[in-house]
């Protein structure tokens, strides 16, 4: 029995996703609808997207937390691109231990015309709100979503962030400082029907000075003298997301060569399977080992053994393509995903770095030859099915006297 079925008969759109890979496990129909062929990555982070964080697995803590999760996804419509307000929450299944339900509205808004009853003048503060604008240290906006994001009111901090007056800002539209321009008009009408509580979404502002920052701004609706406004918080995220990039990087970076590493090929294969159903790119893998390799650490030294592994790290990086991707897998072995490439172009690769390799190496370093292993990802092969072949591949090369390639 198909444990969706349920979900099929919803009219409104659901998704099923796995966070740590962003597999779509199932998407009802109403779901496939709205997508129109794109992919999750194409919803999640298309040009009217707005997202609290950029994968899904970062998440996990709030969800299971009963946090409010709030994405804005971008869609196409009768030819047009349009923002789709979607909420997350956590989806215990028997087979998948890490599922994310997806629920995106019922319907898709179109962006309202400007209210003929909007006046640029400010509107009267009373106490509290005086009292909020003035001593909160975050940059805080108070805009009017019927009038195309018109800044009310800004506080002292949002006037020392942006290096805007209170009157240069009195004549600016949240649009206006807003990376994306006018092109934000249609998610802020998604964000104004927000009932509030939601953590808050990232995007880009522009400042006075043309400089660009990231930003997480929350957005909750305050009624003001019968008009219905939002309060925008800005966090300034720009450091935090270049150090966050920083350790991503490095936790995905081998510190001896310099290439990626084990975590970060498992994490491109699981990609490359999911690209291949979708589109039908094949894709091959090159296992190699350095032949005996024990010999050069016992007779020249380990440091010596370690100027060998970067030489070959970096003459497997200078003959591949750009779209490659060259790992250590671990001590002396090492992994090529070759993204679009058949076995036969695989193998004529193997060769050519074999060759190189054993022809390459100049004094003072002791030369090296290496042991190739090359399979083609077959369809519906896992990817500890397709590692397991060309491990076995390699296996076989070094059986045969080390310094060959041999095909899975």
């Amino acid at each position: 029995m198909n444990p969706f079925a349920l979900l099929d008969k919803l009219k409104t759109p659901v998704w099923i996703i796995r966070p740590s890979t962003e597999e779509v496990l199932h998407a009802n129909p109403a779901a496939r609808a709205v997508a129109t062929g794109l992919s999750l990555a194409d919803m999640r982070h298309g040009s009217l997207s707005a997202c609290p964080h950029p994968a899904l697995s970062d998440y996990t803590p709030a969800i299971l937390a009963r946090e409010q999760v709030v994405e804005i996804w971008t869609i196409r419509q009768q030819e047009q691109l349009q923002p789709l307000c979607c909420h997350l929450c956590w989806l215990d299944m028997a087979e998948t231990a890490d599922a994310i339900l997806v629920e995106a509205s019922s319907s898709i808004g179109t962006l309202p015309a400007s209210s003929t009853a909007a006046t640029t003048d400010p509107l009267p503060e009373d106490g509290f709100h005086r009292m909020l604008m003035q001593t909160n240290s975050a940059p805080m906006l108070l805009i009017d979503p019927a009038d195309e994001g018109r800044i009310v009111n800004v506080n002292e901090a949002a006037m020392r962030f942006y290096g805007y007056s209170r009157a240069e800002f009195a004549a600016k539209h949240t649009w206006e400082i807003n990376a994306q321009g006018r092109a934000i008009l249609p998610v802020m009408q998604q964000i104004a029907q927000l009932p509030g509580g939601h953590k808050p979404l990232s995007f880009v502002h522009r400042l006075a000075d043309g400089s660009l920052r990231d930003v997480q701004t929350y957005a909750g609706p305050v009624v003001m003298h019968g008009k219905r406004l939002m309060l925008c918080v800005i966090h300034d995220i720009t450091e935090q997301q270049r150090l966050k990039s920083e350790l991503e990087q490095a936790a995905l970076r081998d510190p001896l060569t310099g290439l990626w590493n084990r975590r970060y090929l498992l994490q491109q294969l699981e990609r490359a399977i999911l690209e291949k159903q979708r589109c039908g790119h094949s894709f091959s893998l090159i296992l190699l080992d350095a032949d005996n390799f024990k010999r050069i650490n016992d007779q020249f030294g380990h440091f010596t053994g370690d100027e060998v592994l970067v030489w070959l790290a970096r003459t497997l990086q200078s003959r591949v393509r750009a779209a490659d991707s060259v790992c250590r897998w671990g001590g002396e072995e090492f992994v090529i995903l070759l993204p679009q490439t058949t076995q036969s172009n695989a193998l004529h690769l193997a060769e050519c770095l074999r060759d190189t390799v054993a022809n390459g190496q100049t004094a003072p370093l002791p030369a090296i030859t290496i042991s190739m292993g090359v399979a083609q990802h077959l369809d519906e092969e896992s990817v500890e099915s397709l590692i397991m072949r060309v491990d076995n591949a390699l296996y076989q090369a070094k059986s045969s006297g080390r310094n060959c390639v041999i095909a899975a």
